[in-house]
């Protein structure tokens, strides 16, 4: 049976490695992503800041005490977007199938190329043509496995390549940490740990059974995994089920004028990114989370639509039925759901379809001069609060 060929790539740093290409100050210098405010958690953090022991996920008050003179930055991401669009099709060209796991995270499966040319050089090829063309460094691991690949890449991060041979992997993942393993957490490292389980060639010699036992399910996936197994295909498409923007204050508030015209930026940026998608949404859900962190949900079902001024009445509806004004709010979301490709059905008499002409103006001028550039003025909100929730990344 012909061994796997699987490539993990991976940008270094990538949220600070886009605001040093715009910046050039920036080089060499700790810096930190995420958000601003007491409550802010870092999204992304230079090498430099990670010597003092900064990590992704870490509360923004926790990584400046470890390092004081790091430079924070709210980020940017619809740059980040751009250029990891960019990485992407600069991928999706060269590689057979691509499995885009995160915004800066790409598998790909080159199983029986290598008789055309040697995976290895491929992956050294299009990990310089990246840097050329887009100035993004980037690290890549291959090995048989999805797993291995991934562990490989980290161990060589920043700016680095390995290769697993086949019949090495297990070898290669005993010295390391049992955390190294992508689906252990912190919690379960820990609890790993309390059973005398530090590396994962410890893990691997443990009776399957006793880790079924104790983890579930999670524990044959735990055995497998520190053995160098892992079936799991390179998957090149996954239909999207939902679209979701939530915005966490960084005061808690009962301000319900703000609150209004947040969820009306919110469900405008998403019906923006329906139509940008060519699909329609047939299900809309509001989520409010209190100052006491109980977190409310109400939803409807409405016909299929990708129009503001169907969705934004339906979102603000369904806040004034869930708000409890006696509470202070933290946070607030809107998802849609049930996504069909293709457009709404409009009605001849439709006062919608007179909007159509009106949507695909507003559409182009946010494609050319970015999503601010063109907005309902009952959706207006500070620069402060666009899109300032960054997407979770952990590096």
């Amino acid at each position: 049976m012909q061994d796997r060929a699987v490539v993990h790539m991976d940008l270094d740093s990538f949220f600070v490695s886009v605001e040093r290409l715009r910046d050039d100050r920036l080089l060499g210098k700790p810096v930190i992503v995420g958000g601003l405010s007491d409550r802010g958690v870092v999204a992304a953090c230079s090498y430099e800041t990670r010597t003092f022991g900064v990590r992704s996920a870490m509360p923004m008050k926790m990584a400046l005490k470890l390092c004081p003179d790091a430079i924070v930055l709210r980020g940017d991401f619809e740059a980040y977007t751009q250029y990891s669009d960019a990485v992407t099709s600069l991928v999706m060209a060269e590689a057979p199938v691509v499995e885009k796991a995160s915004i800066d995270e790409f598998y790909l499966d080159m199983t029986g190329m290598e008789r055309f040319f040697g995976t290895y050089q491929f992956a050294t090829n299009l990990r310089q043509k990246i840097h050329k063309e887009t100035g993004l460094q980037m690290s890549f691991g291959l090995s048989v496995n999805k797993t291995v690949s991934k562990v490989a890449t980290n161990f060589v991060k920043p700016a680095g390549q390995y290769q697993v041979h086949p019949g090495e992997e297990k070898a290669f993942l005993a010295p390391m940490p049992v955390g190294k393993i992508p689906m252990i957490g912190a919690v379960t490292a820990q609890q790993l740990r309390n059973m005398g389980i530090s590396h994962v060639g410890s893990l691997s010699q443990m009776p399957l059974k006793l880790l079924e036992r104790t983890f579930g399910k999670s524990g044959i996936q735990l055995w497998e995994r520190a053995n160098g197994i892992d079936l799991r295909p390179v998957v090149p498409y996954s239909e999207q089920k939902s679209l979701s923007k939530e915005i966490t204050f960084e005061q808690d508030t009962t301000d319900v004028g703000l609150i209004r015209r947040i969820l009306g930026s919110l469900t405008e940026q998403l019906a923006y990114d329906l139509r940008q998608a060519g699909q329609c949404s047939s299900c809309v859900t509001v989520k409010v989370r209190y100052s006491n962190f109980d977190t409310h949900t109400r939803q409807i079902t409405l016909p299929a639509t990708a129009s503001d001024h169907l969705l934004i009445p339906a979102v603000r509806d369904l806040f004034e039925r869930l708000y409890d004004r006696r509470l202070l709010i933290r946070l607030i979301g809107v998802r849609f759901s049930k996504l069909l490709q293709g457009q709404e059905q409009l009605g001849l008499f439709d006062q919608g379809a007179r909007l159509v002409p009106l949507y695909g103006a507003m559409d182009l001028l946010r494609n050319r001069y970015g999503d601010f550039s063109v907005l309902r003025a009952s959706g207006l909100m500070g620069r402060g609060e666009r899109r300032n929730a960054l997407p979770e990344k952990s590096e």
